[in-house]
């Protein structure tokens, strides 16, 4: 990968990481079309900057994160699951999962569907909770072992966890602020077992290009967040379903012509 690669996957990754449309997708994809091969370092670069957009998380929740006790027990609770069966299943994820075009495909066309369904479904009614420190304990673990499914890629760690929380009984806003914070442990563990995986081999080049991924991770993440929190606030999720089904089939009529 050269300078420019980077900093076009690193912008990728901070947008997309927090929307219902995967990050880890569209990094495969943005690969596809950069022609940049999917190596053992390139699959770890994309795991890694993921951190970089999850500290603009930290940058903008910081006080909520210090101030609350009952907010790090539900994050506790939701990442093990999470932690259990990545770390099971990570040989598999990394080298059979990512860098599979063809899944990734599957998983934004059906997880597009799925998100249509689900926003046609859900109603908000008055009993839901409004804060993440409100939900119980069980349901976090239960939101935990949904996210667990964005381990496919194209599914959407964001998707999955914001759903996940709109099903347990969470408003749509705490839905999405939940799903902020979860980001955190999930995707700091994802990156510490990568980088032990990988025995910290990278060449001096490699650490460079993934400073410069991880710094325009997280620039383009904070925008991204804040868009996010505004939109909820007045729309639904459907256009972010359209969106995924269209880009799918795009890419699948250009993967297979």
């Amino acid at each position: 990968m050269d300078i420019l690669q980077v900093l076009i996957l690193s912008a990728v990754e901070g947008i997309t990481e927090f929307l219902p449309i995967s990050s880890t997708g569209h990094l495969v994809l943005t690969s596809e079309l950069l022609r940049i091969s999917q190596t053992d370092f390139v699959k770890s670069f994309e795991v890694i900057i993921q951190l970089g957009a999850i500290l603009a998380v930290v940058a903008l929740y910081w006080k909520k994160l210090i101030q609350s006790k009952a907010l790090w027990l539900r994050l506790i609770a939701a990442f093990i699951p999470t932690a259990v069966i990545g770390f099971a299943f990570y040989s598999f994820i990394k080298h059979v999962l990512l860098g599979n075009p063809m899944v990734t495909l599957w998983a934004l066309f059906l997880g597009g569907i799925a998100l249509i369904v689900i926003e046609k479904l859900y109603k908000e009614q008055p009993h839901h909770v409004d804060t993440v420190e409100k939900l119980s304990i069980k349901k976090a673990v239960v939101i935990g072992f949904i996210q667990s499914l964005s381990m496919i890629p194209g599914v959407s760690r964001a998707a999955a966890t914001i759903f996940g929380g709109l099903f347990m009984g969470l408003k749509r806003e705490a839905a999405v602020e939940f799903s902020f914070l979860l980001a955190i442990p999930t995707m700091a563990a994802a990156t510490g077992l990568d980088l032990i995986k990988s025995n910290f081999s990278f060449s001096a080049n490699e650490w460079m290009l993934l400073g410069v991924g991880f710094v325009g991770a997280f620039v383009t993440a904070i925008f991204a967040i804040k868009f996010l929190v505004r939109y909820v606030q007045h729309h639904s999720f459907i256009a972010f379903g359209i969106y995924r089904i269209i880009l799918a089939l795009i890419f699948w009529l250009f993967m297979i012509h």
